[in-house]
Formats: structure tokens, sequence, C-alpha cells
């Protein structure tokens, strides 16, 4: 069956490049975006709660943009003036490079891992010694405390934002040829959202093997799969997926 429509589990790309609009052109398909998850920010007190001071880190590992923001927020809501000597553990150059959003770069010490947390583990290595903080969501990869731990070095796990299911009730009577997802818990929100939701024709897009254990846990068919050594991004996917469906 030809695809008409898609659905992407996440906000619009904000750049005009974007390969989901070289696909809608490509293929002439409609492809709408709307995130099924979202952030919340967990508050100072909370943070202290976990027994979290802010002055014993000299080291922060930052994994997401999320990660960025929530620390640089939770550190003004305590008043915490980030030191000139911090040094940042980067997971990848886009979250570096967002970091200047609230450091003068080439004033601080950041170092930058290739794309996979276990990348910057040479790195952090070098620096055994210190103590690191990472600021993260409720839902942490599984690759990151056991790197940490193999490492060997002093590290404290913070919530300082959390993942919530947005409500998609208005799409109740909306249907689509796929839908493509990006996280177990966007998964989990599709069925928080629709209990009686039945796969049928719809097509499935998932990225991660963690996304797509918990689709056929929930009894769902992957029809699209990333990333892969022929398909490292989503776009690409479902780019060779329509080729192959839409002649």
């Amino acid at each position: 069956m030809k695809v008409k429509s898609i659905l992407v589990s996440q906000p619009e790309p904000k750049v005009e490049n974007s390969p989901y609009f070289d696909i809608q052109q490509k293929y002439k398909v409609k492809i709408d975006f709307r995130p099924f998850i979202h952030v919340e920010g967990v508050n100072a007190k909370e943070v202290r709660q976990q027994k979290i001071d802010l002055n014993n880190f000299g080291s922060i590992i930052l994994t997401s943009k999320n990660s960025v923001d929530h620390y640089f927020r939770v550190a003004e809501e305590m008043r915490f003036k980030v030191p000139e000597t911090m040094k940042y553990f980067c997971q990848s150059e886009a979250i570096a490079y967002y970091l200047q959003k609230y450091v003068v770069y080439r004033k601080r010490k950041i170092y930058v891992g290739q794309k996979d947390f276990a990348d910057l583990s040479p790195l952090i290595k070098k620096f055994k010694d210190d103590k690191f903080l990472l600021p993260a969501s409720d839902k942490l990869n599984d690759d990151v405390p056991q790197t940490l731990n193999d490492l060997g070095v002093n590290w404290t796990q913070g919530i300082f934002f959390r993942t919530a299911m947005s409500d998609l009730s208005d799409l109740a009577d909306v249907k689509y040829d796929v839908l493509c997802f990006f996280s177990p818990t966007g998964i989990n929100s599709l069925f928080k959202n629709f209990p009686d939701f039945v796969q049928d024709t719809t097509r499935i897009g998932v990225f991660g093997s963690t996304t797509k254990k918990e689709a056929e846990e929930f009894g769902l068919r992957v029809d699209i799969m990333a990333p892969t050594p022929e398909a490292p991004s989503m776009t690409m996917a479902i780019d060779q997926y329509l080729a192959k469906v839409n002649k």
C-alpha cells in the first residue's frame, strides 16, 4: 500500500533544509510533526532532596540539550554561580555547540564525544579524580551508568527533568499511514492516549533497539527501522521504504 501521510512523534524541525521536507517534495506525502512526549523540569527543592550540592562537582556530563538547559536553570534557581573552572563533557558536537547559549566557549574547558556515550570514556578517564555530576531525566539509557561504573569514576546522577506523556486526544479521529517513534516512552504515550489502538495497515517506524523492543512488547509490527548500516537516520529509513512502496 502506498504511503500518503506520516506522523513524526517529534517537534517540527526548525531548519529549512530538513530531510523530512525533501521527502515531502520527492514523494508528495503529507508529513505532520507532533511530540508524543514532553519534558518537565524538576525544581531546585527536589534536586536538593536528592542530596545534590552543585558546589561539590568540578565536572558536568551533558547527554542532551535538555540536560544543558535544566542544569543551568537549576543552578540559577539555587543562586549557584557556575565557576569558570567547570569542565563540561558533552556527548556530541551538537550539545557542545548548544552549550554556547550559557557559557563563553573559548574560556571554558569543554570535552566533546563523537556520538555514542561510550565515546566520552577516554576523555572522562583523564580526570578520574574529579567529581562528576550527570544532570539527566528520570529515563536514563542503561549504557550511561554502565560506562561510568566501568570507568570507576566518582559520579552522581541528578534527576533535573522528567519525561511526561503528552495529551493527544485531538488526534483520536485522525489516521496516518505511518507513525514514527524515537523512544520507548513515545510508544507508551500512544497506548496511554489510545488504549484500543489497533495497527491494522498502519506502518510503524522506530529509531533504536529499545524503541523497537517496546513496540514489539505492545504487539506492534515494525515496518521501518533505524539506525541500520543502510539507513543511519530515520529520514533515510523512511526514504528507502517509500522508494519501495510508492513506486
